[in-house]
């Protein structure tokens, strides 16, 4: 089916909520917001990352690019980390004048980098999940066992409890802003975004080809052609709900729709748009 209409109406509503978060930052003092007007923004820009996500990729229905040929890159080692490292062995270090022309253009090309201002890109994925087994569980610090010798050693002190978290407390709002431009870079100019995402999947199609094509049934962590394929990148986005959504994709007219906001029902068409793209089955694993 033909989506443009309803990308383009999800498009503006996501410009929308967008300036309202904008307009939400500019109530904090500097770069710190409160903490409470700090996850407020986080609970709607989550949701709003995720239909610009699917919206990207929806645009990207059809859409063919060729993949430039492969430039096999000799990996050269960077004369300034050799330097480095005998100076920290207290070793002289005496470089020619070709060696000393390629120390010096790194150490400038590092200071641009460092001079750089700071920028981020939309994500084109859904942030991974791990299965249970994988995941960490956290240990409070009063939790920690604390082993002593009776004669020997003294027990060891609990660490004091950590502090309470304060409803207006101040939080470094340095690392939001920069998603807020990230996902509006995102919105003004989605046929760009469009083109990554149709040469990662041009490129993951072509390793998982070239990977099935050499013996291996299924796609491990290992070396082709283009360089080397990842096994938990072969999807984009979650089987289940998307991130940040309260509205199942798979029945947005259910009856329960309490706490239901307008960026859910965004996420809800955008991620039904999605998966047409992707031709990916609506079968509800949530």
């Amino acid at each position: 089916m033909d989506g443009s209409a309803a990308i383009e109406r999800n498009l503006e509503a996501l410009k929308r909520i967008l300036a309202m978060l904008v307009g939400m930052t500019a109530m904090g003092s500097g770069t710190t917001l409160p903490r409470h007007l700090y996850r407020a923004i986080l609970r709607l820009l989550r949701p709003a990352e995720s239909a610009a996500r699917r919206l990207i990729i929806a645009t990207a229905r059809g859409l063919v690019v060729d993949l430039p040929p492969l430039r096999p890159r000799k990996p050269k080692p960077k004369i300034s980390d050799t330097v480095a490292a005998m100076r920290r062995l207290g070793l002289a270090v005496n470089l020619s004048k070709q060696d000393f022309a390629r120390y010096e253009a790194e150490r400038k090309a590092a200071e641009r980098r460092a001079a750089r201002p700071r920028t981020i890109s939309l994500p084109l994925f859904d942030p991974q999940k791990y299965p249970f087994r994988l995941r960490r569980k956290y240990v409070p610090a009063q939790g920690v066992p604390r082993i002593s010798v009776p004669g020997f050693s003294e027990r060891a002190a609990l660490p004091p409890p950590p502090s309470p978290t304060l409803p207006n407390d101040p939080i470094d709002a340095a690392r939001l802003g920069l998603r807020l431009q990230a996902l509006g870079a995102a919105l003004d100019d989605l046929p760009r975004q469009a083109r990554r995402f149709a040469r990662w999947k041009a490129r993951c199609d072509a390793a998982v080809a070239e990977m099935r094509q050499i013996g291996s049934g299924v796609v491990v962590r290992g070396r082709t052609a283009r360089g080397t394929i990842r096994f938990q990148r072969t999807r984009p986005l979650w089987l289940g709900r998307p991130p940040g959504g309260r509205l199942s994709p798979y029945d947005p007219t259910a009856t329960h729709r309490r706490g239901i906001r307008e960026i859910d029902e965004i996420l809800a068409h955008a991620h039904a748009l999605a998966l047409d793209a992707l031709d990916q089955p609506r079968a509800d694993t949530s």
